[in-house]
């Protein structure tokens, strides 16, 4: 399966979306250098650790594995002879209490995945490499216990500091009266005594910085060199003695060097059966079966990019079903069609579990190829046709009987004559390859070939001409008629127009009946009363009917898609008044749909002032309604 493939069919997208799960760079990495097998068995133990690894997650929510990734790296810092850093061991730590935490997680998971829960059980007992470590590092530092010679000097450490405090102060007290400020200041690791310049000469003692002024000195005092020394050489002991430590900590380390490495491969192999878990649980996957030859029979899939958007594509393909001939109108979805068959079966053979429903079977295909697209090579001066023209050698050369070929409106992009030549004789020579085969076309006589052609099978994506809009349903064993006949029908083109544009094309006339509608309007009048010679015809009067709509029904306005309530009507020409939003506006009824009648809707007495009416108007008519009162009038609303 080439780079083409993966990228048209967003392989490469739905394995970034999986890596976003993975906890570790070597996890991720891993995840996206997923690629489909051909080994039945290996794709089988895939799917079984992602089902049993979502079956963990359903009981548990998370899993104690391990986030950090350089480990390994620490390993190979200390094969070449660099010790690990105290820090570093923090890190080492954590990875070795995961360890014993996955172990102790997966110890009674055996019931709901008894496979992978088994995994843990590779993990050797590292408690006394993590005993070790707890002994000489803490907090991330090495302990003043680790060794007697660090804890030795240390304690001198800490007596000479303490030491040199208290003489830095008394010095202190000593020149306060030339200092440029009352405390001491720590300078390159020494303790000195900021003096003013012009008193450098009262005191005996080192320079070791000056102010940005130059106008202070600061001066480590003759008194304090030798203490300064002293710490300055324990520094050094204490810093050997740490590299020492530090270095043993590493040689403990590099000798559970095998059982670390198996321990790490086991966390990465659950980091990625873990992130295709949960990229499963989001798109609700399932595990597919898997036929011993040809047979597709997938049951309500979704593209998994789509998601809840994508409408569900059942599709079912027997042994003796080589190919695939989908026709229909543009945007109908064919392409995604296409392009969800060919990704379902690259997510399943690299062990993605895949959102359909339960029951679906796939083959395993050794290649896909894709033929799918604009395909125009700016780079090479092709253009659409001579590059896919291209692309299709290629596959020519390429497929067998193990392949998979997906074929977007085969043979387009030129002459339709010797397009359709051309599609019929590739797909001739295709299937002699005994490839598997899902194409598109717009080709109306290819629908023929595909009836006559042993193995194929012709199918259709669905219109509905009420709305106009495509379905995106696929019908097998059926060819999708030409819609654009129908749909100029359905908007009003009239029927002699539509009588001749069939004669031209199919060479037989086709009826088309007159909509009521069109037969109210004054343009249908004036064409059906004037004939090819310019002379009127007589015509009765003909009356369209009148769509009846009660008080209360509610309707929507077409033209806005808006929600309204009926008021009153039809006058004469078919108009009500109908209220939207507390407005009353009147439509004719040609521009109105019902959506819920009155009757469904209201109880058989109910008040409709309720809705329609004022409160000021309600008041006053049942005031009115219980007894007559001087001066009062009821002025009707509209």
């Amino acid at each position: 399966m080439n780079t083409q493939t993966f990228e048209t069919l967003e392989f490469n997208q739905i394995v970034e979306d999986i890596s976003s799960y993975a906890l570790t760079n070597r996890g991720k990495e891993s995840i996206r250098q997923l690629r489909p097998s051909t080994n039945q068995k290996l794709i089988e133990r895939w799917l079984e650790e992602v089902e049993e690894g979502v079956a963990i997650l359903n009981v548990s929510g998370s899993v104690p594995l391990h986030s950090l990734n350089d480990i390994s790296l620490l390993i190979e810092q200390g094969k070449k002879g660099l010790f690990i850093r105290a820090i570093q061991f923090s890190e080492v730590l954590s990875f070795l209490e995961h360890c014993t935490k996955l172990k102790r997680f997966m110890k009674d998971k055996g019931t709901v995945a008894p496979t992978i829960s088994l995994y843990a059980d590779s993990i050797e007992d590292l408690s006394a490499l993590e005993e070790t470590i707890h002994s000489v590092i803490k907090h991330g530092q090495i302990d003043d216990y680790a060794s007697k010679t660090l804890l030795k000097i240390r304690k001198q450490l800490s007596t000479k500091k303490d030491k040199l405090k208290e003489r830095i102060e008394a010095q202190a007290k000593k020149y306060s009266n030339w200092m440029q400020e009352s405390r001491p200041v720590e300078k390159s690791g020494r303790q000195t005594l900021p003096i003013k310049r012009e008193y450098r000469k009262k005191i005996n003692g080192s320079v070791i910085d000056q102010s940005s002024s130059g106008a202070t000195l600061f001066i480590e005092p003759k008194e304090l060199a030798n203490i300064h020394d002293e710490l300055q050489l324990l520094h050094l002991q204490e810093e050997q003695e740490v590299e020492q430590l530090l270095y043993g900590l590493t040689g403990e380390v590099l000798a559970y060097e095998r059982e670390i490495n198996i321990a790490l491969e086991t966390m990465h192999q659950y980091d990625i059966i873990f992130s295709k878990a949960k990229y499963s649980r989001k798109i609700d996957g399932i595990t597919p079966a898997f036929s011993n030859g040809f047979t597709i029979d997938i049951k309500s899939a979704r593209h998994p990019l789509l998601g809840e958007k994508a409408v569900p594509l059942t599709l079912n393909m027997t042994e003796t079903d080589q190919a695939l001939l989908i026709t229909g109108p543009n945007t109908g979805g064919k392409t995604v069609t296409l392009k969800t068959v060919g990704l379902l079966c690259m997510m399943a053979q690299s062990g993605i579990p895949i959102p359909t429903a339960a029951g679906t079977v796939l083959p395993i295909f050794q290649q896909i190829f894709v033929d799918i697209g604009d395909g125009q090579s700016l780079e090479e001066n092709l253009s659409t046709f001579s590059s896919r023209l291209v692309n299709l050698i290629a596959i020519l050369r390429k497929a067998n009987d193990h392949s998979l070929l997906l074929l977007d409106e085969i043979g387009s992009g030129t002459d339709p004559g010797e397009g359709m030549g051309l599609a019929t004789a590739i797909l001739d020579q295709l299937a002699g390859k005994g490839s598997t085969i899902l194409a598109t076309t717009h080709y109306s006589e290819m629908k023929q070939y595909a009836n006559e052609k042993s193995g194929f099978i012709n199918g259709a994506m669905e219109f509905d001409l009420e709305t106009l809009q495509p379905t995106y349903q696929l019908l097998l064993d059926t060819t999708g008629k030409s819609q654009a006949f129908a749909i100029a029908h359905k908007l009003g083109l009239h029927p002699d127009i539509l009588r001749k544009a069939s004669m031209i094309t199919y060479n037989k006339e086709q009826q088309f009946e007159v909509e009521r509608e069109l037969l109210a309007t004054t343009d249908y009048q004036q064409q059906v009363a004037v004939n090819r010679y310019g002379r009127k015809k007589e015509k009765k009067e003909e009356k369209a009917d009148i769509a009846s709509y009660e008080q209360g029904d509610n309707v929507i306005i077409q033209a806005t898609e808006e929600m309204g309530i009926v008021y009153k009507g039809p006058d004469d020409l078919g108009n009500y008044i109908v209220q939207v939003q507390g407005e009353k506006k009147t439509y004719n009824h040609k521009r109105l749909r019902l959506h819920i009648s009155a009757y469904e809707l209201y109880p058989e007495d109910y008040d409709f002032d309720i809705i329609f009416k004022s409160k000021d108007y309600r008041k006053t008519k049942k005031l009115m309604g219980r007894k007559y009162l001087e001066g009062l009038t009821l002025d009707e609303e509209e």
